[in-house]
């Protein structure tokens, strides 16, 4: 089997190494800095629109799409080792490609999905990094990893639509630049059919009844960069009939289709993720003495690098096999491998993370390191886009089927 990458994967994976090294590791701390002088730390500090304009202008630019009209045309298997890259500062890099969740799934969902003229207002804005966006599903007041749970109203009065609900945890919504909801609600909630009840609307953030009423935390922090992770209601909240996305009843699919790529994005990110505490672990062993001897020839911390290192490549073939499946015979195709990279990936990164965590003391729980961030990240992807019990229940149901 050729492990290597073709020709314009490799040319695209070191451009975009040197723009890592060149522009996004030096601007993490001039992002910090810049962020605590803003009026608002949701705000986008300056240092973020300077990467963004030079990954533009180096082409580094929506290579998630397959999509070659509105994105770099690149398959899963070319964009896997390029997420996995940005993933190593997901703070900054990401969004410097305009490839930053949940951005990416809503323009997928705008590109399949919606009519011309909902293109034209927000698919557009959105490719071009000029506004973000957030998608409304998760509520508070039911078990959202079954989206049949979902309460919120989307009533049909006229040529309007008018949605009630609370939603909580909608990445990117505190962001001043997040201009568009996309919101899952129920328009047939008595249908017979549960999968049938559901549809998505598009909702500007400044419809009236829309408030966007406070920043949810993730282990203490507010994941400024990312836009936050905003609790939002809507109250009677009304948009026209032509913002429906798709069809009526069409809200269970469409979401299903938004969340099988966006559930491999954030597995090849935390690779990126797990390589950049490995390389942590390995400084930090060799620069600190502990006993007599360095930490890199304590015993305990040997077994951590090596053990972090076979499982990273564990991850990445079956990240990189998911992602071929992916293109060779579609989503519904690769279910079974989507949802095992979702088990695995997140788990094991964590695990990882711990480690690293570990090895750093005091200094691994602190601001001075991304360590204890990028800890809280991965272990939310444990839960976000379905928790791993409900795939891993899928998943088993799928196997003892064969035997049944």
């Amino acid at each position: 089997m050729d492990f290597a990458f073709d020709a314009r994967t490799e040319e695209l994976r070191a451009q975009l190494l040197a723009f890592m090294d060149e522009y996004v590791y030096p601007a993490e701390a001039v992002a910090e800095e810049q962020r605590a002088a803003l009026a608002s730390p949701w705000d986008t500090p300056a240092v973020v629109e300077e990467l963004k304009a030079e990954a533009r202008r180096q082409g580094l630019w929506n290579l998630f799409l397959p999509d070659a009209e509105h994105g770099a045309g690149l398959t899963n298997l070319q964009y896997a080792p390029l997420a996995e890259i940005t993933g190593r500062s997901p703070q900054l890099a990401p969004t410097a490609t305009n490839c930053a969740a949940p951005d990416t799934g809503n323009m997928e969902v705008l590109a399949e999905f919606a009519d011309e003229r909902q293109k034209k207002q927000w698919l557009e804005p959105l490719l071009a990094g000029e506004i973000r966006s957030a998608f409304a599903m998760t509520e508070p007041e039911v078990a959202s990893s079954d989206a049949t749970n979902i309460t919120t109203h989307i009533e049909r009065d006229g040529d309007d639509y008018v949605i009630t609900g609370r939603k909580w945890y909608i990445s990117g919504a505190m962001n001043p630049d997040c201009k568009i909801f996309i919101v899952m609600g129920k328009t047939d909630p008595d249908g017979a059919d549960i999968r049938r009840q559901q549809s998505m609307v598009l909702v500007p953030r400044d419809t009236p009844g829309v408030t966007v009423k406070r920043a949810m935390q993730v282990f203490g922090y507010e994941d400024h960069y990312h836009g936050g992770h905003a609790e939002v209601i809507f109250d009677h909240a009304r948009v026209p009939v032509t913002n429906l996305i798709g069809e009526e009843g069409g809200g269970f699919a469409i979401a299903q289709a938004r969340l099988g790529p966006g559930r491999i994005h954030h597995c090849m990110r935390l690779i990126g993720m797990a390589e950049r505490a490995i390389e942590l672990m390995c400084r930090r062993a060799v620069s600190r003495n502990a006993f007599g001897k360095a930490l890199a020839q304590q015993g305990v911390v040997q077994n951590w690098i090596a053990d972090a290192r076979v499982a990273v490549e564990q991850l990445r073939l079956l990240v990189l096999k998911t992602a071929w499946m992916m293109d060779t015979v579609g989503n519904r195709g690769a279910h079974t491998e989507i949802q095992a990279i979702k088990i695995a990936t997140p788990r094991t990164v964590v695990g990882i993370l711990d480690r690293a965590i570990q090895l750093h003391g005091a200094g691994g729980v602190s601001q001075d390191f991304p360590l204890a961030e990028l800890y809280a990240g991965a272990r939310t992807l444990m839960l976000a886009d379905g928790p791993d019990e409900v795939h891993q229940r899928s998943l088993a149901r799928r196997e003892l089927k064969k035997y049944l």
